[in-house]
């Protein structure tokens, strides 16, 4: 969770008098610890210059791209990056090729590197919006499918003879090498803006109880890149989130822009703020917003619109401007089509070789179970998948055999940890000895490969729900049933039990309505390491 500055800045402008009470400090929706705040930047304001010269505001230090450049992010992102993509790429196939006798061993490494750098960076993998900021491997496994097609035309351009098996298994360490190292930065990164470090400085104008809104939802998660300095409301409002608010815009758009331009200009300058950020509104209407426009251009300060749109992926939405006017389209969640139906053949394929090479960890696993304690080796329980519909999901028994009947009397005795529809315990007494362990390393889910393999279910999404919690859905709630559960999924690489119900269901209805293949692909790859980490499997 990260929390806005309160510290109250030096006035630029004479202020609006303020309806209601005074200000109360915002109070962020999350309960987990906070980091410590940015340091004010407050002083005497200088006047601020004509919103039609074309020059930087004095003493602001501005960035064009969407995230932080590489002054606020660590130093050793790039080298370390290049650095490994390149000895990735030139060892492992100068080694393949010397150790077969073929000649231009060095140079075949060389060229390989070369090109794995040259993918990369035509794909704008090494620019400053992109370093640390992403830690899925669908844009590595996309780079790596470039340079098989690149290496292939150099190989027949140089009329070399590589076998396509041993190309491969050169080039293989390459992506394997990316990823960890895109991991490592992406990591250090979220980490270090939890500690509000690598953040942009954000100075939000709009109408109060949006820009309430705004504040609220930037400051409940730290997975971002946007910090708010301060608040420029408009109108005479109180502002309740608690960021610093310098001065106001008037309730009614002046009749010149330089008054507008002035006074956001002049809250720039104070707060250093890196980025305006507008929310449209009666009051802010698109005549006042394009004027201001212009002057924050004119001044160089980066300028960004809120729709207010939220969990809305960036794949469904598209620009458009008739007749002048700028519209956001938004496409429909994916339902039907091709997407769905590869998704459905994966899943069954994926379901089939798994259950044939887990078959020996099965028997295994059910062997430990049969014999740890009495009752049958699998547990069925009624769950509810798309639409509603009920089926039997399937998972090794990691509880006593009469643990349903033993939960209305945990549930009598306050033992629900849960703060929402589920019930979770992290020390329940209706776990085995053998359960607790295929508890922690999820390995009671794999018998649902069956139920993935006969429709029921997914390999990626929400989890399934039981009858009674379903009966105590409201409308929100009932959207996580539009698609169909699954083994794994947001919920799973996100925190699992830890996550309390509204962020569970906040995390299935952004996977519901923004869910793709690719997606799917970066989900089950972090699995891995929710599995290994084992944080929240109780």
């Amino acid at each position: 969770m990260r929390r806005t500055e309160t510290t109250p800045a030096t006035p630029v402008l004479p202020a609006i008098p303020v309806e209601g009470e005074p200000r109360r400090r915002f109070r962020p929706r999350s309960a987990r610890p906070a980091p410590p705040v940015l340091p004010a930047l407050s002083g005497a304001a200088e006047t601020p210059p004509s919103p039609y010269r074309a020059r930087a505001l004095p003493g602001w230090h501005g960035v064009h791209r969407a995230h932080s450049g590489y002054a606020d992010k660590a130093l050793w992102y790039l080298p370390l990056t290049l650095t490994a993509d390149a000895l990735a790429a030139a060892l492992p196939p100068a080694a393949l090729l010397h150790r077969a006798g073929q000649p231009h061993a060095a140079a075949a490494g060389a060229a390989a590197a070369a090109a794995w750098l040259a993918v990369r960076a035509c794909r704008r993998r090494y620019t400053a919006a992109e370093l640390g900021e992403r830690s899925g491997v669908t844009a590595v496994v996309a780079d790596w499918l470039v340079l098989l097609g690149v290496l292939a035309v150099l190989l027949l351009a140089a009329d070399e003879q590589v076998g396509a098996a041993q190309a491969l298994a050169g080039v293989a360490a390459a992506p394997l090498v990316a990823v960890a190292t895109r991991t490592a930065a992406h990591r250090h990164l979220v980490a270090a803006r939890r500690c509000a470090h690598a953040v942009r400085r954000v100075l939000v104008v709009g109408e109060p109880a949006a820009a309430d809104d705004v504040v609220g939802h930037l400051a409940a998660r730290t997975d971002h890149a946007y910090v708010v300095v301060g608040v420029v409301p408009v109108g005479g409002a109180r502002v309740a989130s608690g960021a610093p608010v310098t001065t106001r815009l008037g309730p009614v758009a002046p009749s010149g822009p330089a008054e507008d331009a002035g006074i956001v200009l002049g809250a720039v300058r104070e707060h250093r703020a890196e980025l305006v950020l507008v929310l449209p509104g009666p009051r802010l209407s698109a005549d006042r917003l394009r004027r201001l426009s212009w002057a924050l251009h004119d001044a160089l300060v980066p300028l960004a619109v809120a729709p207010g749109l939220v969990d809305v992926g960036v794949g469904r939405m598209q620009l458009d401007a008739p007749a002048g006017l700028a519209l956001l389209h938004i496409a429909p969640p994916a339902r039907s089509g091709a997407p769905v139906a590869v998704k459905a053949a994966l899943d069954r394929a994926g379901a089939a070789l798994g259950l044939l090479l887990l078959a020996p960890l099965f028997a295994v696993l059910a062997a430990a179970v049969r014999c740890s304690s009495r009752g049958p080796v699998f547990h069925r329980q009624t769950r509810h998948g798309r639409a509603g519909a009920p089926f039997t999901m399937w998972k090794f028994r990691t509880m006593v055999a009469d643990a349903e009947s033993r939960r209305a009397e945990l549930e009598q005795a306050g033992g629900n940890e849960h703060d929402g529809l589920m019930f979770k315990m992290r020390r329940d007494p209706r776990i085995t000895a053998v359960g607790r362990v295929l508890r922690r390393c999820s390995l009671d889910e794999l018998p649902q490969l069956l139920n993935v393999l006969r429709g029921e279910m997914s390999l990626v999404g929400p989890r399934p729900p039981l009858p009674d919690e379903v009966a105590r859905y409201d409308e929100v709630a009932r959207r996580r049933l539009a698609v169909r559960p699954g083994i794994t999924g947001l919920w799973q690489v996100s925190g699992r039990s830890e996550l309390s119900w509204d962020e569970t269901l906040a995390i299935d209805l952004r996977y519901v309505d923004n869910w793709s293949l690719a997606g799917d692909v970066d989900v089950m790859a972090r699995t891995l390491r929710a599995v290994v980490d084992g944080r929240g499997a109780y």
